[in-house]
């Protein structure tokens, strides 16, 4: 049942891992395991179901099962193995923050602490009196516990230790921080770190801030009591169990906070308090399973056993197969107890509990006819355990080795990763058939009336040119498809397999920067608060062969550059690449990392504008540093802010830093010139360009030329049409403009498809899904018109995170990628989102996509679009419907549910 070959599951594999609360997961730790081979043991009355010889040796991992433990009676072991499995586990504790008063009652103490156990780290700072930002900044000496380490110079990073209440068996660990008062310290401000995941516990990326004076904004996340330090809900997504020393003062408290006073006359004294916040962790469990043959002396069957100490029920759903080509069949009676054929093709049976009660096992006999026996695993619903995104494969002995089927070591052990549904093999046909449409939308569009009359020669004359170019691109993939076979192909094959990285089977090579291969799944690689750990590369790095398994093929990393904001999008020296996120030795190296994994990088060019490094004789910033040391001619005039030399602006102006001007050659060459070097230099495959709304399209095109881009993709974001203050239904002038803008670039970059994001915000949150179907019946955002240059998303760092500028509406994301991902057009999953509790279910998208292989291309027919309800078909292949009303996909009993959620619903042609 390779994914390339025959279809037999009608439900999805899973990637198993656990609903959590914290933003970041940690990276599931790959043991490598050498399997051993162990002398046979004592004979025993154990009787085979199927021929008087006992079943074969067990192994290691279940050596303190004594009833497993027995021997053959006239049987050796001809063949074993064991594979060991990464389960993983949630465990629940909380996070408490404590204020109380010193021992000497003139100072005060601040207690942090974990119930989880693990390698817990403070990393914390404070913020000053006389601060109005928000960074960090390093405590003064007597603050800081003995064991701290500085990180550069805002932060500390402080072990947690043992809790010296602790009692025996409690892994309680905590860091208490002295404070002393009128110090200039206004608060305390930390994240938590797990030391052995790496990962950072914190409130949807905010950071936990205990305030000492009564005086700090309402919109910090604070900790501790209401009544005197404005208190606002907890962390880590639950609302915190605080226990107050006192009422009696609340109204006081109340009165004294209306009256206006400068921070230094609040001198209100510190309260005391005791906050506890919940948590989870994920930790991994090692297990395995163990397949052993030998032959039955009396009808020479082979006999296979098989066991698992994995806990529950396991179903085996299992086949065998007759050559390399490894297509499952069923074979013939006798099977074990509780064995059911699946669809002619398969069969499955439940594992049988041990005497001892640890684990289970299954004893199957069969034909020598048979050269290999396959099968997967099923825990529950939702998760299969399977061999690297293969079947697992034991040859038999009639096999003309018992060489383990997969190419890779397997002591390397099984990953529960998303898997893919096997199907038919795809011919390049389906590819070129969305092309061929594509050119039919772009003829039908020139050459309507309304066309001709409302578009100029010149757009005109650019869609002509799209037309031509792929149809080139159509030819290129036919002729593509032709196999060649040379002597220096075979030898290729031949050689050892590199470590295991993402393939997507039966697709072109690249055909555009605007589309990659057209399968291309897009992950934003970072947050708003990202840069404040000061080693995001490096975070990130260790998530890159995850991200891989997960079915990413690009990730967009943040801004590189040196800027005046922390978060990299005021750049100054452009080739300057030291950053909040990391130096330009990591950046490099993290680029290399996913490379490694087989995933495309985007970097996020920010050239619309640019900070300047030194002011002109008006006291004006508009003179720069650096490798480019551009002067005021470089900035449009039109730029009120910034007295720019240069020419009008070819869009819309980016107010808070000088706009550069780029129809200025000096400016165009430098761009290119420093594009090129970032691809060779750091290793970048393509772009995410900011703000593309500040400068012509054209101009884009200029770029991407020269730079030669993978993939590129431009943030275009522009308002909604809106009636009164309600979404128009028709949103067709605002997807023009994205459109426009694609066309400008000669169709060389995507752009983020701004108006689905919009149209499913009012679908949503207003339950009108109505909304999702234009005027032709076509979705109704920029994947409804170009959908081979549509980026889709719901949130990213700008929208969602802790800037919360246009935030997807709550507890709804899910079918927002349930719509994205089952859609053409190119998705983009948000990292928050994805190391969330939304986890499993996107991976679980992620994986229906793939292995149906629907594109940017890919057709959609929107059967229902009603209030409550939005039902469509992608590709004849995939069906879909969001909202609480009812869709079942039409025509013939074909569709078996795939995957199912709080509102949507996932199908699959069976």
């Amino acid at each position: 049942m390779n994914i390339s070959s025959t279809s037999v599951f009608s439900e999805p594999l899973f990637k198993f891992t656990l609903t959590h609360f914290r933003r970041e997961l940690p990276p599931i730790h790959n043991h490598r395991f050498k399997p051993k081979l162990f002398s046979l043991l004592a004979s025993s009355n154990h009787h085979s179901t199927f021929c008087n010889s006992s079943p074969p040796h067990r192994f290691q991992a279940f050596a303190t099962n004594t009833d497993t433990l027995e021997s053959l009676q006239s049987a050796d072991v001809l063949f074993n193995q064991t594979f060991p499995i990464n389960r993983i586990e949630l465990l629940e504790g909380k996070i408490f923050v404590r204020l109380d008063q010193g021992k000497d009652l003139k100072n005060w103490e601040l207690t942090v602490g974990c119930s989880l156990p693990g390698k817990w780290i403070l990393h914390w700072g404070v913020s000053r009196l006389d601060d109005a930002g928000s960074e960090w900044d390093q405590p003064p000496g007597n603050m800081i516990p003995p064991g701290s380490v500085p990180i550069k110079d805002y932060a500390i990073e402080t072990p947690l230790k043992k809790s010296s209440s602790s009692g025996e068996g409690d892994t309680s660990h905590e860091v208490r921080i002295d404070i002393k008062p009128n110090n200039g310290i206004s608060a305390v401000n930390f994240v938590l770190k797990d030391k052995e995941t790496g990962a950072w516990y914190q409130h949807k990326g905010r950071d936990f801030k205990v305030p000492l004076v009564n005086y700090i904004k309402e919109d910090a996340n604070i900790i501790g009591p209401r009544k005197s330090f404005n208190l606002l809900a907890g962390a880590l997504g639950q609302i915190p169990n605080i226990l107050l020393k006192s009422e009696a003062t609340h109204g006081k408290v109340q009165d004294n906070s209306s009256e206006s006073k400068s921070p230094k006359q609040e001198s209100s004294q510190l309260e005391g308090f005791y906050v506890e916040l919940r948590i989870t962790k994920e930790v991994t469990i090692n297990n395995s399973i163990s397949v052993s043959i030998s032959k039955c002396s009396e009808t020479a069957k082979n006999l296979l056993y098989l066991e698992s100490d994995i806990p529950g029920n396991i179903l085996l759903h299992w086949g065998v197969c007759r050559d390399d080509v490894r297509r499952w069949e069923v074979p013939p009676a006798p099977h074990p107890p509780e064995t059911v054929p699946f669809k002619d093709r398969a069969l499955r049976t439940h594992l049988q509990s041990r005497d001892s009660g640890e684990g289970s096992s299954v004893e199957i006999s069969l034909e020598e006819e048979f050269s290999g026996f396959l099968f997967v695993l099923k825990l529950n619903e939702n998760t299969w355990l399977n061999d690297k995104g293969n079947d697992f494969y034991i040859p038999l002995p009639s096999s003309s080795s018992l060489i383990i089927g997969s190419k890779e070591e397997r002591s390397e052990g099984v990953h529960m990763e998303v898997t893919e549904k096997a199907g038919e093999e795809e011919s390049t046909s389906a590819f070129t058939d969305g092309i061929i449409n594509e050119i039919s939308h772009l003829v039908t569009d020139i050459s309507s009336e309304k066309s001709r009359t409302t578009k100029s020669k010149e757009a005109q004359e650019r869609i002509l040119q799209e037309i031509e170019r792929l149809a080139a691109e159509a030819y290129s993939i036919f002729r593509s498809s032709v196999p060649t076979f040379s002597e220096e192909t075979i030898m290729e094959s031949e050689v050892s397999v590199e470590p295991t990285k993402l393939i997507l089977p039966d697709t072109p090579l690249k055909v555009s920067s605007g589309t990659g291969t057209g399968y291309e799944i897009l992950c934003q690689g970072f947050n708003w608060e990202s840069h404040k750990s000061g080693r995001w590369y490096l975070e990130l790095k260790e998530k890159a062969a995850e991200l891989m398994s997960l079915g990413f093929t690009v990730i967009w990393l943040p801004p590189p550059t040196e800027s005046v904001s922390p978060e990299g999008y005021m750049p100054k020296d452009l080739y300057n690449l030291n950053s909040r996120y990391g130096t330009i030795d990591e950046l490099k190296d993290v680029v290399k990392k996913f490379h490694e994994v087989g995933i495309k990088v985007l970097g996020d060019a920010v050239i619309n504008h640019r900070c300047a490094q030194f002011k002109n004789q008006n006291g004006i910033w508009n003179i720069f540093g650096g490798r480019l040391n551009w002067d005021d001619r470089a900035i449009v005039a039109d730029d009120p802010h910034f007295q720019g030399r240069g020419n009008k602006s070819s869009g819309d102006n980016f107010h808070a830093a000088p706009n550069i001007d780029h129809s200025q050659e000096f400016v165009r060459n430098d761009l290119k010139e420093w594009l090129c070097w970032m691809r060779k230099e750091i290793g970048y495959d393509g772009w995410r360009l900011d703000f593309v709304r500040g400068f012509w399209g054209g101009y884009v095109k200029d770029y991407l030329d020269a730079s030669e881009p993978y993939f590129a993709v431009g943030e275009y974001w522009d308002s909604l049409s809106y009636t009164y203050g309600e979404m128009d239904h028709n949103q067709d002038a605002h997807r023009q403009r994205i459109v426009d803008w694609i066309n400008a670039t000669g169709g060389t970059a995507g752009a983020f498809d701004v108006t689905t994001k919009g149209i499913l915000h009012s679908a949503l949150e207003r339950c009108e899904y109505w909304r999702l179907s234009d005027q032709k019946g076509k979705p109704p955002g920029v994947l409804g018109w170009w959908p081979s240059r549509a980026v889709s998303f719901i949130e990213n760092h700008d929208t969602g995170s802790t800037q919360g500028h246009w935030r997807f509406p709550s507890g709804k994301e899910m079918q927002g990628y349930a719509y994205i991902l089952s859609h053409p057009g190119t998705p983009s999953v948000f990292f928050d989102h994805l190391f969330s509790h939304y986890k499993t279910e996107i991976a679980a998208l992620i994986s229906i996509r793939r292995r149906n292989k629907i594109n940017c291309r890919s057709t959609v027919k929107i059967c229902k679009a009603e209030r409550d309800v939005y039902g469509a078909i992608i590709d004849g292949k995939v069906a879909m419907k969001i909202g609480p009303g009812h869709f079942e996909p039409p025509g013939p009993s074909g569709w078996t549910s795939a995957l199912e959620g709080n509102d949507y619903k996932i199908w699959e042609t069976s």
